[in-house]
């Protein structure tokens, strides 16, 4: 019983299973459309006659071709309530054709391969004699012989009537209704882009893929490719790929593509599909500096070249100097690599560098990259210290060399007056060398400084050591203890040591003659009129601001008759008669003068003489020079000349009265206010005159003059 039950569930599960397999195979065969492989030609029909409605016992003869061209091999064949399928050794499954053969008197025949855009031309056919044939679509009647162009798919009916003869006489029929069975010229087009997620950078083909019928193959389709509504390429063209040589991120847009049919027109475009760019992340971020090792000059140029090894796009370039916020560059290029040049470094360009590479996956940094610049040496500054506001004889007189900027080592030499005077090597800052200060170290002091891009050599400082004078050597002119009264002697005193200018003293008896100065050193001489009370000692001094220096005390002795008391008496009397003289004679004058102006000659306008004063020329043994001004009460611009000039004079110096009559002398050329000078030069040794600045009238103790008239 048992063996029974198992038997017949086995009978049961076979049942099922054929059932299956026969509704799968049944589905498979009548089921429209290409083979599931996509690869494989549609098989299909050819008819002759190629109507698909016919008489009943019409003949028809059905082809099934793969292919107009290639042999079909084995063929089958399917049958299904008025429907044909088949298929050939190298097709896949035909669609299914549906062949009417009708019993009607009056039947509509249309061709049964109409394909989009074809021409179709209805056909109404009678089994007997008839007349009066229409044609109806949509049960609007439509012209006879009608032939439809460029037929689309759609759902329009059509029939025809016609008038028939019969029993009773002719009679209309009509045709049963017809659909033309419209099939697809080519199927929408699909977009298939290789590779489906390609990377940035790379090329993408974009394929259009559709196809034609067997029947079709000699229509000729174009195509055009669009992202977004943007058409890509030349626009239309025969070849259903397009090759991209390389997409980027932003080139993710949505993609599509038309195919369509020169002739008739027939157009179809694709699904929009969206490309998938893949980018890769910059990784393996390195910094390369030209000159190699970022050993560099001031004043040369520094290049800056960033890379990754890896990454897709658009890069963000970014260069860095360690210690500070903002960048010194940016580029943004579709690149491995991009430069910075820095042009002309300077000092403050030395330092610590990196860069950045960022295509929107964040920055990655490259490995830091010291740069070191060599700098030479700019040119020195050499000062000189000293104790005090003058470099003097025993001071310590300190250097200093600096350059401001230059790479150490520096080494800093002095010089005075081209000779070396020491060296000093440093790592930075100045360098300083000491000395004492002799009467020899006068002179141009320069200092240089030296790198191993080259040496500088700083502007020369002027130094002037102060020497003190030494003490002074007073001598006289002519030599000798003794002296006569009278003589001129010159006095003479020398420092054999000593900065200029020297300023030199002479002294009688501790008592101040006179003083002398030597502006370029050397000595100085004074010259003095002996007289007897001028004996005894004499020295001088000399001083240039450090201090005065005494000489030693020279005794002087006068020899010559001693003044007494009747010399003196006798010189009084004879100057105080000469004065009585020229007092008489000026009276005299003045009275001739008087007598011709009343007995009514004009002997010229009044004039009076003021005295301007007494110039001497060299010191007490000089002769003075008298200068007088003319005056009148009218002006007058006639040329002034005194008649004659009575000058009188006593100095104490001369000891003695002088006198003097000039006449025709010269005068100046008056001016406005009727004044002329006149000059009368008194009698002396020395008749050149010069500066008498610094000069005093000495031993003056009376001074007259008068003009008596002018002609």
């Amino acid at each position: 019983m048992e063996e029974k039950s198992y038997n017949f569930i086995r009978f049961i599960r076979f049942i099922i299973i054929l059932v299956l397999f026969s509704v799968w195979e049944n589905a498979r065969i009548w089921a429209p459309g290409r083979d599931q492989s996509g690869v494989t030609l549609k098989a299909f029909f050819l008819l002759n006659p190629p109507w698909s409605t016919n008489f009943h016992k019409d003949k028809m003869t059905l082809t099934c071709r793969g292919s107009l061209s290639l042999p079909q091999g084995d063929i089958s064949w399917y049958y299904k309530t008025g429907y044909y399928k088949c298929k050939t050794q190298r097709s896949s499954l035909s669609d299914p054709i549906h062949v009417d053969f009708s019993l009607d008197k009056l039947i509509l025949q249309a061709p049964d391969s109409v394909f989009e855009g074809d021409e179709v031309v209805l056909r109404c056919q009678a089994r007997e004699e008839a007349k009066e044939v229409h044609f109806y679509r949509n049960e609007y009647q439509i012209e006879p012989n009608f032939t439809i162009k460029s037929v689309s798919r759609n759902d329009d009916k059509y029939h025809c009537s016609a008038l028939m003869r019969g029993f009773w006489g002719w009679k209309k029929e009509n045709s049963k209704h017809l659909t033309i069975q419209v099939q697809e010229l080519f199927p929408p087009p699909m977009l298939i882009a290789r590779p489906s997620s390609p990377t940035e950078g790379s090329p993408v083909t974009l394929k259009c893929e559709t196809w034609l019928p067997p029947q079709r193959s000699d229509i000729q389709l174009r195509f055009c490719f669009f992202r977004k509504d943007e058409a890509l390429g030349s626009g239309w063209n025969s070849s259903p790929e397009l090759e991209l040589p390389a997409v980027w991120s932003e080139d993710a847009e949505s993609y599509w593509c038309q195919a369509e049919t020169v002739t008739p027109r027939i157009r179809k475009r694709s699904w929009r599909s969206q490309l998938y760019v893949h980018r890769i992340p910059v990784s393996d971020v390195n910094l390369e500096i030209q000159p190699p090792e970022g050993q560099l000059t001031e004043g040369e140029n520094l290049l800056l070249i960033c890379s990754v090894a890896k990454g897709t796009g658009t890069v963000t370039f970014s260069w860095h100097r360690e210690g500070t916020v903002r960048s010194l560059g940016r580029k943004t290029q579709r690149s491995l690599s991009a430069e910075l040049q820095i042009l002309t470094v300077k000092e403050s360009d030395a330092g610590r560098y990196y860069c950045a590479a960022d295509n929107i996956h964040g920055p990655v940094l490259s490995k830091l990259v010291r740069v070191t610049l060599s700098i030479p040496v700019s040119r020195p500054v050499l000062t000189l210290t000293s104790p005090g506001m003058k470099a003097m004889v025993g001071d310590v007189l300190e250097l200093h060399c600096e350059s401001q900027s230059g790479s150490p080592p520096i080494l800093y030499r002095f010089y005075h007056e081209n000779v070396t005077l020491g060296s000093s090597s440093v790592p930075s800052g100045r360098a300083a060398f000491k000395f004492s200060l002799t009467a020899e170290h006068s002179g141009n002091y320069s200092c240089e400084a030296e790198n191993s891009l080259g040496a500088q050599r700083s502007d020369r400082v002027i130094l002037s050591v102060t020497v003190p004078v030494s003490h002074p050597v007073f001598t006289f002119d002519p030599a000798g203890a003794q002296a006569v009264v009278g003589d001129v002697l010159e006095l003479r005193c020398e420092a054999q040591r000593g900065s200029p200018p020297i300023l030199y003293w002479f002294y009688y008896k501790n008592v101040t003659l006179g003083s002398r100065e030597a502006p370029f050193g050397g000595g100085a001489s004074f010259n003095l009129t002996l007289m007897a009370e001028h004996s005894g000692n004499f020295s001088c001094g000399a001083d240039n601001g450090l201090g005065v220096q005494h000489s030693e005390m020279v005794i002087l002795t006068i020899i010559g008759p001693p003044s007494n008391k009747t010399t003196l008496i006798t010189e009084g009397v004879t100057a105080g008669l000469l004065s009585i003289l020229g007092l008489a004679a000026t009276a005299a004058l003045v009275h001739h003068f008087r007598t011709q102006r009343n007995s009514g000659k004009n002997t010229g306008m009044d004039y009076q003489f003021l005295l301007r004063g007494i110039f001497p020329t060299q010191g007490l043994s000089g002769s003075p020079t008298l200068k007088a001004d003319c005056l009148t009460s009218e002006p007058s611009r006639k040329p002034l000349n005194p008649s004659f000039l009575f000058v009188y004079i006593y100095t104490s110096t001369w000891a003695s009265l002088v006198a003097q009559i000039v006449k025709n002398m010269p005068v100046m050329q008056e001016t406005q206010e009727g004044m002329a000078a006149c000059s009368v030069l008194l009698p002396g040794e020395a008749h050149e005159q010069r500066s008498l600045e610094g000069y005093k009238i000495l031993g003056c103790m009376g001074c007259f003059i008068q003009c008596f008239g002018c002609l």
